[in-house]
């Protein structure tokens, strides 16, 4: 499937906030316990919060022909902070227009540089789009531990 990649707008919001709790709670459970989602998404994010962060990086929406599917958002120094797709679209092509698309799109187009903290999940999707593994990093969020891959690459 190649997706439509379009700018974030602020309407997206409320889809983006429901579609990211969905998917840490839905294609992550493999990978982490119940209370490392939870720690992880809570709850559906706050809107207003995410709105604010989304429209100051450089955040891209994938649509199919009816809804979206899918998000990514760069940071001006080359960090994909965010990148995650529906559910029933993991596997379709998604993810990787997008990260691309996030790519092709930096800041002046002159960013040859990219990290990202990916999930044990999404660690091998990382791998496969030209991302090597820099270090595993431990976190504790709500008081519970988690762990994620510091990935980089160069272009």
């Amino acid at each position: 499937m190649t997706p439509f990649i379009r700018p974030y707008t602020g309407s997206d919001t409320a889809t983006l906030c429901q579609l990211f709790y969905e998917t840490v709670h839905g294609v992550n459970r493999a990978d982490y316990t119940p209370a490392q989602l939870d720690a992880w998404a809570p709850k559906i994010p706050n809107a207003d919060v995410w709105r604010q962060r989304m429209t100051e990086n450089m955040t891209l929406v994938a649509e199919d022909a009816t809804e979206i599917v899918g998000f990514g958002e760069l940071a001006d120094e080359g960090h994909i902070h965010m990148l995650f797709c529906r559910h029933d679209y993991v596997g379709r092509g998604v993810g990787g227009a997008l990260l691309a698309a996030l790519e092709a799109a930096s800041p002046a187009g002159e960013q040859t540089f990219f990290t990202t903290y990916a999930s044990l999940t999404a660690r091998p999707f990382f791998t496969a789009q030209g991302y090597r593994l820099t270090r595993r990093r431990w976190f504790k969020r709500g008081g519970v531990e988690l762990s994620n891959y510091l990935m980089e690459k160069q272009i």
